[in-house]
């Protein structure tokens, strides 16, 4: 006994040795200084791009290729309208030639020489010829003048042309737009409705192992689970490919993160009376027809311009002499002007004339009756798109008071289900009635969006 106390009491003595001694090592032995640590920055994640459906017009814009081919084609007929203008100014050249013709050995008089050699080709004017002149040309004639119709007639057509095609790549962005807003909200949904049908299998495991329910209100949660697993691929999928195809018209690489600005409150609907006054005065199918018209009445003009005269005025001033040089030998002048004008008068040409008046009355008259189309496809589509936007919104009212019933209906029924009022059929039923309600508040919404844009697209709005 008095052995085990004497090695307790020698125990103690040894630790407290110990710590004493290793708190002296810590306070002599220098401690290391600590090194600032360096702040790694993770790589930056890629940011993802806010598109509102005005960035999305303008992204559409630059990448969309008919679009851009369709405004190309409208500046080049702008320049191509200039260049008829300036076809009524007169043209300045200058003119620079040298013709060597061979000698025939003989002498003749050629302009200051006494005894030039002669040359073989009588057409030319002497064995060396010099020609640098200033030449000035202008013709006069009712061509010229429908030259510039027809230009402007092409021009307004191009430019019509191309608001029809900026408008109808608008209603393809404002489709894949609200479409693809439209598939978030139901992938929303479908994730909701897995979750719920998750949380209903627990409370029927719950109930089963209470000996509240039978093991076939398992087996029927169960079934409605996977269903809803399979309707959240299927919904992602669709989300996917929405995504995908909105990213090739907006984005150089179509795998591009992004998402859509959040949704606000479509506007209300605008009066029938300043939607078909902006629709009259803004549509561009309607001015299409019309500059075709015009198109062809100036054909007609230019074809009739070709039976009156045509008259040509031509200006030089310069030196055209055998000598470069403004003066030649014995003081003779080289330096000078001359000046010629010239009226061609149609007579005779088999009547060809006539047929192309006739040609481009033909048009005209085509040309005519596409107006009147255009002008009743205007009061058609104003109409119909019009009704389209108004029962649209009038069903919004009534979608959204079917979702709140509709979640107000699974609430009651599934405290029913666990009160043991109500069948396992019932909540499936109520989840399905839920389910249909989102996903139609979430097609009328797009509804809606989509008649409206059409009203804004056709009265040029948007």
């Amino acid at each position: 006994m008095k052995v085990q106390l004497r090695f307790s009491a020698l125990a103690v003595i040894f630790v407290c040795v110990f710590f004493r001694s290793t708190t002296a090592f810590s306070q002599i032995t220098p401690q290391p200084t600590q090194q600032p640590t360096q702040q790694t920055t993770p790589e930056s994640a890629p940011q993802t791009t806010t598109i509102t459906l005005d960035d999305a017009i303008r992204r559409a814009e630059a990448n969309e290729p008919a679009f851009a081919a369709a405004a190309a084609e409208s500046r080049a007929l702008r320049l191509e309208q200039t260049n008829a203008r300036t076809a009524l100014l007169p043209t300045l050249t200058y003119h620079n030639q040298v013709i060597y013709t061979e000698p025939n050995g003989q002498t003749d008089r050629i302009g200051e020489t006494a005894t030039a050699p002669g040359f073989v080709f009588i057409a030319n004017n002497a064995v060396r010829e010099y020609a640098s002149q200033g030449i000035m040309n202008e013709t006069l004639g009712l061509s010229q003048f429908a030259a510039i119709r027809i230009a402007e007639a092409n021009s307004a057509r191009a430019a019509a042309e191309l608001e029809v095609a900026r408008r109808g790549l608008i209603s393809t962005v404002v489709n894949l737009y609200y479409s693809l807003g439209s598939q978030n909200e139901k992938l929303i949904v479908a994730r909701r409705a897995l979750a719920e049908a998750n949380r209903f299998v627990q409370v029927t495991q719950q109930r089963e192992n209470a000996g509240e329910a039978a093991h076939a209100d398992v087996v029927k949660a169960q079934l409605q689970q996977q269903q809803r697993q399979r309707e959240l691929a299927d919904t992602q999928l669709a989300a996917d490919k929405a995504r995908i195809e909105f990213g090739v018209l907006l984005f150089p690489d179509p795998s591009t993160t992004f998402q859509l600005a959040p949704n606000s409150l479509p506007p209300p609907l605008p009066e029938r009376s300043s939607v078909e006054a902006a629709a009259k005065q803004n549509n561009p199918e309607l001015k299409s027809a019309l500059a075709s018209l015009q198109l062809n009445q100036a054909q007609t003009y230019a074809s009739r311009a070709a039976l009156l005269p045509e008259l040509n005025l031509n200006a030089a001033y310069g030196i055209d002499a055998p000598q470069f040089a403004t003066n030649g030998p014995n003081g003779a002048k080289n330096l000078g002007y001359s000046g010629s004008a010239q009226l061609d008068i149609p007579v005779w040409n088999w009547l060809t004339t006539e047929r192309k008046i006739k040609e481009s009355r033909l048009r005209t008259d085509a040309a005519k009756v596409a107006l009147t189309a255009a002008q009743r496809r205007l009061v058609a589509n104003l109409s119909e798109f019009y009704a389209e936007a108004a029962t649209a919104q009038q069903e919004l009212a009534s979608l959204d008071a079917s979702v709140l019933t509709a979640r107000e209906s699974l609430r009651l029924t599934n405290l029913r289900y666990t009160a043991g009022e109500s069948s396992v059929l019932d909540v499936v039923d109520a989840q399905n009635a839920l389910i249909s309600a989102e996903n139609a508040q979430a097609d009328g919404i797009v509804r809606y969006q989509l008649a409206l844009a059409q009203l804004q697209t056709l009265t040029g709005r948007l």
